[in-house]
């Protein structure tokens, strides 16, 4: 029984937030102090401004994000019209919005058609518009160009990842890293370019170590290490001679750092992180004198942000490698079990013909052969007992190892499954099936009692398998039909049933390989297995055993094998 949280708490029981909770409480999280350390203590109304009005705008600015994943296109809208009144206040809460307002759009566009992004992109372009106008000035078309392709990058991007939903692709690797450059490419310019003028250094310099540090994004998964010492490198050199470009460029390093922590050790994390905090430092920090142990703190809780991102990720993979290489062994322990059925039993066949061949040897003998004929037979008696002791060592191979029981019992059993009858599986397992509550009408034709005793042998297991699933899936009570005909090349089984009667049992044990075992024995004759919904409601399995020697009048010895 799973238990509220409120009777949880009453019960004194713990319990667990989910992962998505989780998640959006970091995203909150992230959001408030992303604007604590952008602009906590400079709120730019008329006069002093107590310190809960910067707390009330970065709470106002930070916990809409925690909706985000659900409810993106609210969000958005809500980010945009605070983006415009926090423009007409004067509150530095828009640095932060400016961030968070893309991030929202490229979310929408991710998760939701046109019908939502289209809208929310041309009043998320209009606020940012709005923003970047000087009191009194009118729209230029520079920051048209701004307003509008800084929405407009993370939507494309969000369109894309949406297309790519469900489509399979061999090595999607290429592609990522493109995205990765792309998208570095796009914010690195976006948020950069009215800047480039404002530095020592000549436009086109500037510009080319911009679109570098944006491109470096597209080896950050094969190099972390390496981009991260790039992207450090370049905050340091746009703090000296490019001011107001480093803060842009410093969510570059924080990329490259959750990246890296997904794959190094903690010692190597540790190293990096004290690398970004102190890059971030000489950026963020101006002037000594505004250093305090808040700014500290709300700083290191910064690149803590990536870090733990990273972690969480590295472990998620690492789970989702191990559960992928579990499953891919269950799947080949599975095979190689149905491999093991079907030996046994094709060494149970040859076994029983060659015993039959034995007595029959035997028998002529005793009949009173004589000459070289009595020779001839004498050999195929001591050659066929060979083999069937060379047959039974086999076996014994093959049997469960741990299996506890006697020489002389074990051979007994050994002896009645070599003579098990494909026609009695058949009528075992409809039996069992109908003791079950399955209703079952079997139609076996006559030409498909003179197949190969090895094909009726495999076909008799398949309508096993496919009556067992019958009850699985569709309960008791339903109706099934069974069809065992001979064509001229092949022995043919359909298994059919109609909607379930009854709901199934929920706790039946499977191991999910039943209609691989299946493909596995037809596969040893060069068969086919089919199976998928039948017209009307229910299932339709159907499997075709070629025949060797060509239909129902093959013969072993001058008789119907």
């Amino acid at each position: 029984m799973r238990w509220p949280p409120t009777r949880r708490i009453l019960t004194g029981r713990p319990f667990r937030l989910s992962r998505g909770t989780v998640l959006d409480i970091g995203l909150a999280a992230c959001g408030t102090g992303l604007d604590v350390l952008v602009s906590a203590g400079s709120w730019s109304g008329p006069g002093p401004a107590p310190a809960w009005v910067g707390t009330g705008f970065a709470l106002l600015a930070g916990l809409p994000m925690g909706l985000l994943r659900r409810r993106p296109g609210p969000v958005a809208v809500y980010l945009s019209v605070l983006l415009v009144i926090c423009d007409q206040l004067g509150a530095f809460t828009v640095n932060t919005l400016q961030v968070l307002l893309p991030i929202s759009m490229g979310v929408l566009a991710r998760s939701h058609g046109w019908g939502w992004t289209a809208p929310a992109a041309v009043l998320a372009s209009a606020a940012t518009a709005v923003n970047l106008a000087d009191p009194g000035i009118a729209v230029t078309s520079n920051t048209w160009f701004y307003s509008v392709g800084l929405i407009a990058a993370p939507v494309l991007i969000g369109r894309y990842l949406r297309g790519q939903e469900g489509r399979r692709k061999e090595d999607p690797a290429p592609l990522l890293d493109l995205l990765l450059a792309g998208g570095g490419v796009a914010l690195s310019v976006l948020t950069t370019w009215p800047y480039w003028h404002g530095g020592e250094l000549p436009v086109w310099a500037v510009a080319l170590g911009v679109m570098l540090a944006g491109l470096a994004l597209g080896v950050v998964r094969h190099l972390p290490g390496a981009v991260l010492l790039l992207e450090s490198l370049a905050l340091v050199v746009a703090d000296q001679y490019a001011p107001r470009t480093g803060n842009s460029l410093q969510l570059l390093a924080l990329v490259a750092l959750g990246v890296f922590a997904t794959r190094a050790a903690w010692p190597w994390v540790a190293a990096a992180y004290s690398l970004t905090c102190s890059v971030a430092a000489i950026v963020v920090v101006d002037d000594p004198a505004d250093v305090t142990p808040f700014r500290v703190v709300a700083l290191m809780t910064m690149v803590t942000a990536p870090v733990a991102i990273g972690r969480y990720l590295g472990v998620r993979q690492a789970q989702a490698r191990h559960a992928a290489e579990l499953t891919a062994e269950r799947g080949r322990a599975a095979r190689l079990a149905e491999r093991e059925r079907i030996a046994r039993e094709v060494h149970d066949i040859v076994a029983h013909h060659v015993g039959a061949m034995v007595l029959r040897a035997s028998a002529a003998q005793y009949a009173g052969a004589s000459g070289p004929a009595a020779e001839a037979l004498a050999d195929i008696r001591d050659t066929g007992h060979r083999v069937l002791e060379d047959l039974r060592g086999l076996l014994a191979v093959l049997r469960d190892p741990d299996e506890t029981l006697g020489p002389d019992l074990g051979a007994d059993l050994a002896l009645a499954n070599m003579l098990a009858d494909p026609g009695d599986v058949l009528r075992d397992a409809v039996a069992r099936m109908s003791a079950a509550g399955l209703r079952v009408d079997l139609r076996v034709s006559a030409e498909a009692e003179h197949a190969p005793l090895v094909v009726r042998a495999s076909a008799a297991r398949i309508v096993q398998e496919g009556l067992t699933n019958v009850l699985k899936h569709a309960g008791p009570g339903a109706h099934a039909e069974v069809d065992v005909k001979m064509r001229p090349d092949a022995l043919t089984v359909e298994v059919r049933n109609g909607p379930g009667t009854s709901r199934p049992p929920e706790a039946l044990p499977s191991h999910g390989q039943g209609i691989a075992g299946m493909r596995e024995r037809t596969r040893a004759f060069g068969g086919h297995v089919t199976a998928g919904p039948a017209e009307g409601g229910g299932w339709r399995l159907t499997a075709s055993l070629p025949v060797p020697g060509g239909g129902p009048h093959c013969r072993v010895a001058g008789r119907p094998a």
